[in-house]
């Protein structure tokens, strides 16, 4: 078996390599102790050969959990040889890497990928040169037009097989004659695996290195002395030292054997300058956000998402249904069950499909062409200044999509306190779950208003930025925010296999989703609701209070009463909603079902919910749903995240409390200044929590005002 580790930056195609090459014989898990994924699997063309797919890093310095797993792999598990994927367009960023791979020790081969990218823009790249100048074998690929890939894995073989590692990368003198000295301080040094690498990360002083080495103090202090006088003689820490002298090694290697075949602005140069600026950035990202809904709402979705509620779902299934059953004398509460438990309750659910396409195919394409990795580096500003990092952004676009796979990317946030806090704040946008909610108002109430769904989505980035403030501001998440580096990758083309396949795998997972999970969801509600609380059972012809459904509803209702939605309905679709979101248009779905005592004639849920809700309730309704806990899936993502208990009910608790002061002022407030209506002691209530609320926002940082206080103190001191 030849065991190969696929190494390399984010964003250069590695993924998408170790896809090609493993298909569907791969196995993805956890590494031993730690949320990093970690993705394994054999060659489908020769199940001799293994690959294990490294986390995207830029270095070897433990500074993240994903370095840290990809070193301890490579210097514990040793593979017989390693394919470092580079971005060729971007070569000279990603050979940083390269000079650290090749120290291990390790059998190394290049994988030049996104040629098709290098010659596209007319540059060259003389791969010989690069063989002679980083002593190992260099392979022209392009995973994505599954170019030279089946050489690239030969080369590999032969590499492992023959055992040669790669020659020595040698810096300038005094570096170079330290590196040899640290052999004479510790000289077990020189016998042991991938000795060279660690005698250079002794000089950067690695603190794990240091911490983990077993050193007499003598040794410890002879090293300190080697390395403190190189560090003085050069005028910089060990880190910048060997930081400046590979980008020197990098420099040299590519002035030989890269020749850029254009000079001046790129286009994508050309198109960041205006996306980028830091005064048209965000009015250029809110259109196209009000566009996206725009289209997805008004134009496309919301059209077909009518006409398949109205003659398929409604006036088709259902009603084919119930008259087939009832030919066949079945009995009324098996025809109730079908027609409004299953049918009316997913049919609710996958009623709004077309809406939620729309809006997964037009983030797929805005994903695929470049522009999302733009929002985040824009939104790093605005971040930064409310104590979170543009990465704690990624998470949160992820979440659009599912909160689940949203919550366990803030694994790639270095700061503990910045990724709990990005855990807690990551659901905070709409996801594929609650497009069915919004799109739910969106036909019921808002008819015709394009801005509540963009609406949403802003209030969600609202959300985010103060919770942002108030949190940061406290003992639990003090701490500067950590720094962002992100790769911006070239503007291109949408690929409509990658866009696609982005499209349909998410609503695959919401009709999965509604064929399980909404489905028993849907049947307990029916279940609950036409079971009385003596225990008889009944087939109820309206919303009446008599069933164990409407009791629970009505026990919680005077709790919700504030926020707009006290009816117990609305109360236990909003319970449903903790099973999975969409669950609460099923429940309606159900609900509606028993809505004859509406006095009717269409008991559809769009009919039901325009009938039971007022356009500030529907808001408050829906604000709420969006920030609240979203779901037991995602809870146990922020479980397995937090790796606490403590801090699981704290995201919680946060959720939950936050959600509901918000929903209490939107509706308080709106159904004075909206409805007309007198105020009373909720409009007081909420008039006190946005007291409160500004003074979080708006008080000093309690750290920042100490340290003003303890420089202040010493200046009047002297």
């Amino acid at each position: 078996m030849v065991r190969i580790a696929l190494a390399g930056n984010p964003n250069s195609g590695k993924s998408t390599l170790f896809n090609l090459l493993t298909g569907s014989n791969q196995y993805v898990g956890n590494w031993p102790g730690v949320t990093v994924e970690k993705k394994e699997g054999t060659y489908k063309k020769d199940k001799e050969v293994s690959f294990t797919d490294l986390p995207g890093i830029y270095s070897l310095s433990p500074y993240t959990l994903e370095e840290v797993v990809s070193r301890d792999y490579l210097l514990e598990e040793k593979p017989d040889v390693i394919i470092d994927v580079i971005d060729a367009a971007n070569i000279e960023r990603n050979l940083y890497l390269s000079t650290q791979l090749a120290e291990l020790g390790i059998p190394l081969v290049l994988a030049l990928n996104m040629m098709d990218v290098v010659k596209k823009n007319g540059d060259k790249i003389d791969t010989k040169a690069l063989e002679e100048d980083l002593g190992c074998r260099v392979v022209e690929i392009s995973a994505l037009h599954k170019k030279g890939v089946d050489h690239l894995i030969e080369v590999a073989k032969e590499a492992a097989i023959e055992g040669k590692k790669a020659e020595k990368i040698t810096y300038e003198g005094d570096i170079e004659a330290c590196i040899e000295k640290i052999y004479d301080c510790l000289p077990k040094l020189k016998e042991e695996g991938a000795s060279r690498f660690k005698a250079v990360k002794f000089l950067e002083r690695d603190e794990k290195l240091w911490e983990s080495y077993p050193m007499t103090p003598q040794e410890r202090e002879n090293l300190d002395g080697l390395i403190s006088q190189l560090e003085e003689n050069l005028d910089d820490d060990g880190e910048g030292i060997l930081t400046d002298a590979r980008y020197n090694v990098v420099s040299e290697v590519t002035k030989d054997s890269v020749k850029k075949g254009r000079t001046g602005e790129s286009t994508t140069d050309k198109i960041d300058r205006i996306v980028t600026n830091r005064f048209l950035a965000l009015p250029i990202f809110a259109a196209i956000m009000f566009l996206v809904y725009y289209i997805s709402i008004s134009k496309v979705g919301q059209p077909i998402t009518d006409y398949v509620n109205d003659n398929l779902v409604e006036g088709g299934i259902q009603a084919w249904a119930q008259g087939a059953l009832e030919g066949m004398g079945t009995a009324d509460w098996m025809v109730s069950l079908v027609v409004d438990g299953i049918i009316g309750g997913v049919g609710a659910v996958l009623g709004f499909l077309p809406v939620i396409a729309c809006m997964f195919l037009l983030l797929a394409i805005l994903e695929d062409v470049g522009y999302m990795s733009r929002i985040a580096f824009i939104l790093d500003r605005i971040f930064r200044k409310f104590g979170l990092s543009g990465k704690s952004f990624i998470p949160i676009l992820i979440g659009t999509g599912c909160a689940v796979p949203g919550i366990m990317a803030t694994r790639t946030i270095e700061s503990d306190q910045d990724r709990r806090m990005t855990v807690i704040v990551a659901s905070f946008l709409p996801c594929g779950a609650k497009l069915a909610i919004i799109s739910l108002f969106a036909s019921a109430i808002f008819v015709g208003k394009w801005w509540f769904a963009p609406l949403t989505y802003f209030i969600g980035i609202a959300a985010v930025i103060i919770s942002g403030i108030i949190l940061k501001k406290t003992s639990l998440f003090e701490g500067d925010p950590a720094p962002f580096v992100m790769e911006l990758p070239e503007y291109h083309m949408p690929n409509p296999g990658n866009v696609f396949r982005s499209t349909y795998d998410r609503c695959k997972a919401f009709v999965i989703k509604a064929g399980t999970i909404i489905l028993l969801a849907t049947l307990a509600i029916w279940l609950l609701s036409n079971i009385s609380v003596k225990g008889e059972f009944h087939t109820f012809d309206d919303a009446s209070t008599h069933s164990i459904l409407s009791a629970i509803g009505s026990l919680f209702a005077p709790l919700f009463a504030p926020l707009g939605f006290g009816d117990w309905k609305a109360v236990v679709a909003t319970f449903t909603g903790l099973v999975a979101k969409e669950a609460v248009v099923g429940t309606y779905g159900v609900v509606a079902g028993l809505g004859a005592g509406l006095g009717e004639t269409d008991p559809s849920v769009i009919a039901y919910a325009a009938k039971t809700f007022t356009v500030v309730s529907a808001l408050s309704f829906t604000v709420f749903n969006q920030l609240t806990v979203p779901c037991f899936a995602a809870v146990g993502a922020i479980r397995n995240e937090m790796n606490s208990s403590k801090w699981t009910w704290i995201a919680i608790g946060y959720q939950i409390l936050f959600s509901y002061l918000v929903s209490l002022m939107i509706y308080q407030f709106g159904r004075v200044l909206v409805l007309k209506e007198a105020a009373n002691v909720g409009t007081l209530v909420a008039f006190l929590v946005l007291i409160g609320s500004l003074y979080l926002l708006l008080r000093p940082d309690p750290k920042k005002k100490a340290a003003r206080q303890k420089v202040q103190a010493a200046h009047e001191s002297h």
